[in-house]
């Protein structure tokens, strides 16, 4: 099985790089989604952020206002620092709970969309890396635009993250987002070509069909030498 890992930077645009493989046919792993799972009410990490931040990040529903908690951890490095290793343990088997899934439906390939992918240091279980990079200007830009937020606020979130041109020292392939949306689908079609190259005998043997491989494999040796031996 080859995992990919896909990252990037708040307004990077590796959302629309996620959707991408969705539409060449390669499940994507969410990390945001399996984070809002994992802080849905009455749930383990649930009670752990209102037991750490209290009932104030709390909406009328008893659901956690992500937004206002949002704003509360970007504003303080320890703040933020504390909620991941909350979640951190829940994000983690929630992932692995998604990509057991895919392995059981057969899936060769899939793209873990990780925005904390160095930082959880899950990079040591994907290849290729991918990483979202686009310019410090144009991060800044979009994410103005996108969120209707001021420049000070915007590099108060952009600051919150790794740097980009440190995760991009850090990637097996780089897509400039920089460019126009037709610049960043040739860009993806050339990462894709690397994506879709034949797997290795590694990566095979992690599949579900690999897997049924050596079981078989496994079996018919058994079976050879009782026959030879008794």
């Amino acid at each position: 099985m080859r995992i990919v890992g896909l990252t990037g930077g708040i307004g990077s645009g590796k959302s629309t790089v996620s959707n991408l493989f969705k539409a060449h046919g390669i499940p994507v792993v969410d990390a945001d989604v399996v984070a809002r799972n994992v802080l849905k009410k009455g749930t383990g990490g649930w009670r752990k952020v209102v037991a750490a931040f209290g009932n104030e990040i709390l909406l009328p529903s008893g659901e956690v206002d992500r937004p206002k908690l949002g704003q509360i951890v970007f504003n303080d490095p320890d703040k933020r620092q504390l909620l991941n290793r909350l979640l951190a343990p829940y994000i983690s088997t929630g992932i692995l709970l998604e990509v057991f899934k895919l392995w059981l439906k057969g899936c060769k390939t899939i793209t873990l969309d990780v925005p904390l992918l160095f930082e959880a240091n899950m990079d040591k279980w994907t290849k290729p890396i991918i990483v979202v990079w686009v310019d410090p200007q144009t991060q800044l830009e979009r994410l103005m635009s996108r969120d209707g937020t001021t420049a000070e606020e915007a590099n108060s979130r952009i600051n919150a993250q790794m740097p980009l041109d440190l995760k991009k020292t850090k990637a097996d392939v780089v897509i400039d987002n920089s460019g126009s949306l037709d610049d960043l689908n040739e860009r993806f079609r050339e990462a894709l070509a690397d994506v879709k190259r034949p797997l290795t005998w590694a990566e095979f043997g992690l599949c579900r069909d690999g897997a049924l491989v050596a079981f078989v494999s496994i079996l018919c040796c058994v079976i050879v030498c009782r026959k030879v031996f008794l």
